[in-house]
């Protein structure tokens, strides 16, 4: 029992040395990740489909496949898995860490960026490299009509008209018959500046408090 429980400290150590989180943090998303896959070793795309919170959510699609996805491990892999393990899973709860006040600028903007690289995967679904209109227009539309705000064609035209305004930003010279394939990583990063979003990402269908890492009800 005591060896058992040393090992797991020591296991919480190593992860809390790669990820940021406390140990405490670490055991706390255990105990979640736990809940969520029944007790078991690894989760599926079934465990999170099945979090009642996530069902309403427009882009809870994007949402699941960020974990799965590969790109989000902070490594230079492509693809997705099948299932993840907690480690993995705690990997991509690490890209919801707010920045700490004694974090060094370039501390945190290494941090946004990594943020930026999450948010900019989710839209770019086939791992291409550039986030292209028919991948940014399903987002769009996802996050308008199924809101119940208006109707898919409307969404679509939001969504084309909105591609068009980035395309003259990013390439303002652009000939009549040019062809524009795309948001890239570094256009994505210029769209979204000056906009604070370090402290903005949150995973709350989780029930995961991640401004202050509460997990559950019996946290503090």
């Amino acid at each position: 029992m005591g060896a058992s429980q040393s090992h797991s400290q020591h296991a919480f150590q190593d992860l809390a040395d790669r990820t940021g989180f406390s140990c405490e943090q670490i055991s706390n998303l255990h105990k979640r990740f736990k809940q969520l896959s029944g007790n078991e070793d690894t989760i599926s795309r079934d465990n999170l489909e099945n979090i009642p919170a996530l069902a309403k959510n427009p882009i809870r699609t994007e949402i699941i496949e960020a974990f799965f996805d590969k790109r989000n491990q902070r490594q230079d892999e492509v693809g997705s898995f099948n299932e993840i393990g907690f480690e993995q899973f705690l990997m991509v709860m690490s890209h919801f860490q707010p920045p700490t006040m004694n974090m060094k600028e370039e501390e945190r903007e290494a941090m946004r960026r990594q943020k930026l690289h999450f948010l900019f995967n989710m839209h770019d679904t086939d791992n291409d490299g550039t986030i292209t209109l028919e991948e940014y227009r399903k987002v769009v539309e996802e996050l308008l009509s199924k809101s119940g705000s208006m109707g898919q064609e409307s969404a679509k035209a939001i969504a084309d008209a909105a591609m068009l305004e980035v395309a003259s930003t990013n390439v303002p010279y652009m000939e009549p018959d040019e062809f524009y394939e795309g948001i890239t990583f570094e256009h994505f990063v210029q769209i979204l500046k000056g906009l604070e979003m370090e402290s903005r990402m949150h995973i709350r269908f989780l029930d995961v408090d991640t401004p202050t890492m509460r997990c559950g009800k019996g946290s503090s």
